[in-house]
């Protein structure tokens, strides 16, 4: 929404944008949040510029928004100002791409899901959920089939885990570990 100036304030802008050779700033426009746009020179020797953005005095550092449009003009990536056309038609352009992202979103769920559309439970769950169901699956399946031997295979798993984490705890990684010369006839 463009702000809406009143006639002494509309005046005033007009008469700062005259670029009067005594005059060091001069006004360049406002965008539809109240911002000002301004140009100055800091010395007569400058060649360059410089452009800034004044904030209306009622406004949170923040809370300022500055258009993409202005911002090019601030950095110099266009060399005139963006009209109020200009900035309009880019509000209406970031609505139309919302409602469109919205119904590229609407299309998105309404596709059927290749993995686990057979099972909506599990379409929900994570994929790390998925691996765990499937690990106790196969250990429920080594018990079923081999018996007390499937019992006893898995307590030696348990009990391999079990010397491994001692060995850890006993040696530090990277105690002993020591560089060796390069040898490039190695091929290891």
């Amino acid at each position: 929404m463009a702000p809406s100036f009143g006639p002494l304030t509309r005046a005033y802008y007009r008469w700062k944008t005259l670029r009067l050779p005594w005059r060091k700033r001069f006004f360049i426009g406002y965008d539809l949040q109240g911002n000002t746009y301004w140009e100055f020179k800091l010395t007569s020797a400058d060649t360059r510029m410089r452009r800034i953005v004044n904030y209306p005095s009622r406004t949170y550092n923040s809370q300022v928004k500055v258009s993409p449009l202005w911002h090019q003009w601030l950095r110099y990536a266009r060399n005139t100002p963006p009209s109020l056309d200009e900035q309009h038609g880019d509000t209406l352009r970031k609505e139309r791409m919302k409602v469109l992202a919205a119904e590229a979103d609407a299309r998105w769920e309404a596709k059927p899901r290749l993995l686990g559309a057979d099972e909506p439970s599990q379409a929900t769950l994570g994929a790390g959920a998925k691996a765990e169901i499937n690990v106790g699956s196969e250990t429920q399946q080594q018990m079923g089939v081999g018996g007390a031997e499937g019992a006893q295979s898995a307590k030696d798993v348990d009990n391999a885990d079990d010397s491994w984490e001692k060995a850890k705890k006993a040696q530090k990684v990277g105690d002993k570990w020591q560089p060796t010369a390069w040898n490039p006839s190695s091929k290891s």
